[in-house]
């Protein structure tokens, strides 16, 4: 997901300033200040599948994900499939780990959502780690319309034993990378619960990154 080639340029350009323009719109239909560095992401981007890669991965430079509670269950059992069936996700798994400094690891496969292998289990109480790059040098990626995503909406995750987990999308946080909600994405709550993490906003063409990062909560419905 950095920069650097003609390509990257032409594509992240257009979208960024599709992005610009809704969300311009939108301050002046609703009459809103940006007074928070959190609120609900707000994209345009739209596309084919992407290409396999292996870039830096934004999100992961601000996130310290915490180790399994070791009061967890103990099922062998990991995601195998992802489907969103509203944004018409359907995808495999990588499995993530933690790069240098401890920072999450991206996925390799920019068509592929990750999970975060060392933390919670999908389906166990807290909080489940997904992640997915919203495009790569040349094309969408994964989570490219994840900022459509509202409350109501079905998250579906097949097991590698068979088990179907559906999850209720409950909300949104679009966060500057600078103040990463860490605590709010990371700390154990008492349900079993997902996040799903992109990148969003503007794309920075000096550093080669997004300056945002969206959150997309949700909880075990089924």
């Amino acid at each position: 997901m950095t920069g650097g080639t003609a390509p990257e340029r032409s594509y992240r350009t257009k979208r960024a300033g599709a992005w610009t323009a809704t969300f311009l719109c939108l301050l002046l239909v609703s009459g809103c200040a940006i007074t928070s560095s959190t609120q609900t992401g707000s994209e345009a981007s739209r596309g084919s599948s992407s290409t396999t890669a292996g870039d830096v991965f934004d999100a992961g430079t601000l996130q310290d994900p915490s180790e399994p509670d070791p009061d967890a269950g103990t099922t062998t059992a990991a995601p195998e499939t992802l489907q969103i069936p509203s944004i018409d996700v359907e995808s495999g798994f990588e499995t993530l780990g933690l790069g240098a400094g401890g920072r999450l690891d991206a996925p390799a496969d920019y068509d592929l959502a990750g999970w975060y292998a060392n933390g919670v289990v999908p389906g166990e109480v807290g909080p489940a780690i997904i992640a997915g790059h919203v495009d790569s040098r040349t094309a969408p990626g994964v989570f490219v319309r994840l900022d459509e995503l509202g409350p109501g909406d079905d998250v579906v995750l097949t097991m590698t034993d068979g088990a179907r987990l559906t999850f209720e999308v409950t909300g949104a946080v679009r966060s500057a990378k600078t103040a990463f909600p860490t605590a709010d994405v990371y700390s154990n709550v008492p349900t079993p619960d997902l996040r799903l993490v992109t990148c969003t906003g503007a794309f920075d063409a000096s550093s080669g990154h997004y300056v945002d990062n969206l959150v997309v909560f949700a909880t075990l419905s089924d």
